[in-house]
């Protein structure tokens, strides 16, 4: 399975307009090569160089198999579920590191054998449910350094 993340390149800067500094927007994801065997997509954007420790941006689940492109209009599709990410919100939030040193964020599609049945979860309780549900994953990061 793979996915590239269309407004920019693996490893680069993420550009202002998918972080707090811009509009926020979420970028365009596309999916190539999903399993057979899976049965929903997942999306996770998280930074791991968060002072607080790992930081969830974005957790969107039972993302239907034959999706190609995953955009900030996902969560209007029927049965697809948003988690809660850690700015206490629904949906994506972009990246809004202190200023001062650049952060890391992967962007993670997982290849799921189930849908999940309730929506709303948070990160801890999204990892128990997905635990042993994972047939395949791919992940694309970005870093972003805030100036102010």
């Amino acid at each position: 399975m793979e996915i590239k993340v269309e407004d920019f390149s693996n490893g680069s800067q993420i550009p202002v307009k998918f972080t707090c500094d811009g509009s926020d927007e979420m970028p365009k994801i596309t999916i190539e090569g999903v399993p057979d065997e899976a049965k929903a997509l997942a999306l996770i954007v998280d930074d791991p160089d968060a002072p607080s420790g790992l930081f969830t941006h974005c957790i969107i689940y039972n993302i239907p198999v034959k999706t190609k492109k995953i955009d900030g209009s996902i969560l209007k599709s029927s049965g697809v579920f948003s988690g809660i990410n850690d700015f206490g919100n629904k949906g994506y939030g972009g990246p809004c590191p202190p200023p001062g040193k650049p952060h890391r964020y992967y962007f993670k599609i997982l290849a799921l054998d189930r849908t999940l049945e309730k929506p709303g979860m948070k990160r801890r309780e999204f990892d128990n449910a997905i635990s042993g549900h994972v047939v395949a994953t791919a992940e694309y990061m970005g870093t972003y350094l805030r100036k102010h």
